[in-house]
């Protein structure tokens, strides 16, 4: 990055907060989680059978529930229709493992049941890719060679890559609120233990805020960086 990245009024102003914004929810969600992973729940029931047992609520069969190594990497693959869950999560029988897992279940649910959102955000997927990869090289030769066309195809492309994250906060969303109702309805967790699973998915959706304010202060950063190259 050119020495202008880090020193100019707008990065400081816009950018910073931002980026606090961000860890401040990384923390939160990390120490939430931490919190609940010591508390299990009554029923005894693992993460990946809490996943298993979301899925047979809402006849959804034929999704694989595998391990993978890593804290906090839990994720459904709808390529090979498979629930991915974290070491911390597969086997444990916490009250944060028990809600993780059925959050992930609940993505399962969302393509089973056709979800229009996390439809639109797999179509548009390859192209975010790609904007992001390129917007950043853009943006930047535009700035350096004041060049309004370049820097405007970078911005467009950026805000491209933006829409993504715009798209997956119903998706995120939806997901912890089918995994609250599916927890309560099969009665995998009891009214107090679930009050605990919604603070762990609550911290985990700011996340995905906190990502999308991040991105949102990069584009008016870089908005607002041109246009007062162009007054000088």
């Amino acid at each position: 990055m050119p020495f202008f990245y880090y020193f100019d009024t707008y990065y400081w102003i816009i950018l910073v907060p931002a980026m606090l914004i961000a860890l401040v929810a990384q923390i939160n969600v990390s120490s939430t989680f931490n919190r609940y992973s010591r508390i299990a729940g009554r029923r005894g029931l693992t993460g990946a059978q809490a996943a298993e047992e979301v899925l047979k609520a809402h006849g959804v069969y034929g999704v694989q529930i595998t391990r993978v190594s890593g804290r906090l990497t839990d994720h459904y693959d709808p390529r090979s229709n498979v629930i991915r869950l974290s070491d911390s999560v597969y086997d444990s029988t916490s009250i944060a493992a028990v809600g993780v897992a059925a959050h992930e279940a609940g993505h399962a649910v969302q393509y089973a049941q056709d979800y229009g959102p996390i439809k639109l955000r797999g179509a548009i997927i390859p192209v975010c890719n790609f904007s992001s990869q390129i917007s950043i090289l853009l943006i930047i030769l535009g700035f350096v060679l004041y060049s309004r066309p370049l820097f405007a195809v970078g911005v467009i492309l950026f805000a491209v890559a933006t829409v993504f994250q715009v798209v997956t906060l119903p998706v995120e969303f939806n997901a912890s609120r089918r995994a609250i109702h599916s927890l309560r309805d099969t009665n995998l967790l009891d009214e107090q233990e679930l009050r605990g699973a919604k603070k762990v998915l609550g911290a985990a959706a700011m996340t995905y805020v906190a990502a999308l304010l991040v991105s949102i202060a990069h584009l008016l950063r870089y908005l607002l960086l041109f246009n007062s190259r162009r007054r000088d």
